[in-house]
């Protein structure tokens, strides 16, 4: 599996726990191909639909459907962050994310980290 920064698949993210998102997610793969090329865990940004989400918010990035490849508007939420197995993750991603967009996840996923 060749999983690659920048990349949407849609994940089931159970089991959770309290406040995290839960169930079919559309996450956003934050680490880095060096990373992700290893036997390791795949850390994501976790999505959910833009209409769950009305009012935006400094710790989100919201981005339209002709921007993600998504069939719908979505919120990444850039406080939830997880580390998942690759065993997770489908065989081809639903989107992906332009640099440009990926630089403003970069961005305020440093501000939720305090970085």
């Amino acid at each position: 599996m060749n999983i690659q920064r920048g990349e949407i698949y849609f994940v089931n993210l159970n089991p959770v726990q309290g406040k995290e998102q839960a169930g079919e997610r559309p996450v956003l793969v934050l680490s880095i191909d060096a990373i992700n090329r290893l036997p390791l865990v795949v850390t994501v940004i976790v999505g959910t639909k833009g209409a769950n989400l009305p009012l935006d918010y400094p710790t989100n990035v919201r981005v339209p459907p002709s921007e993600s490849g998504l069939p719908l508007e979505t919120v990444f939420l850039c406080f939830q962050i997880r580390s998942l197995d690759p065993k997770r993750f489908p065989k081809n991603p639903a989107g992906k994310l332009s640099q440009e967009l990926m630089l403003l996840v970069e961005e305020t996923t440093r501000y939720c980290l305090g970085l």
